[in-house]
């Protein structure tokens, strides 16, 4: 199914998004629609990590957008239709060395406390923004 101009834009913010999670860290869904301007659209950045192509060949896929690295809000690895699904995505995590506990009630946890990332805009971002302030500082001085 084709998708929209501004769905198009917000999987590939999505994606760009995810692609800045640093090896053994974890964020959440929020956070990431945070990161993208969207932050009332948490379940739709699971919506596009659902969708991202296996196919090596996609611009973004499996192997270049660290999808594991997205869990809920609560520490918790999102169970899944299939019950292998959270286990694959909790094996890939531990290959980064991050430790995956289980709950009580038998879900899939990471220490957001250890293994969190949660910057307040992308790294990717950060020189855009000092180029902002500069040029807003700049002008201040004229004056």
């Amino acid at each position: 199914m084709a998708r929209s101009e501004e769905a198009q834009a917000f999987f590939h913010a999505v994606y760009s998004a995810v692609q800045e999670i640093p090896h053994g860290k974890v964020t959440s869904y929020g956070h990431i629609a945070k990161l993208v301007g969207t932050p009332q659209r948490p379940r739709q950045v699971g919506v596009c990590l659902k969708h991202l192509p296996i196919d090596p060949s996609a611009r973004f896929n499996h192997e270049n957008v660290p999808w594991q690295r997205v869990i809920n809000a609560k520490g918790v690895i999102s169970p899944r239709s299939q019950p292998e699904g959270s286990r694959s995505q909790a094996t890939a995590l531990e290959a980064e060395g991050v430790i995956v506990t289980t709950g009580a009630l038998g879900e899939l946890m990471v220490d957001f406390a250890e293994y969190g990332w949660f910057p307040r805009i992308l790294p990717s971002e950060e020189g855009e923004e000092l180029e902002s302030i500069d040029s807003e500082e700049g002008e201040s001085d004229e004056e």
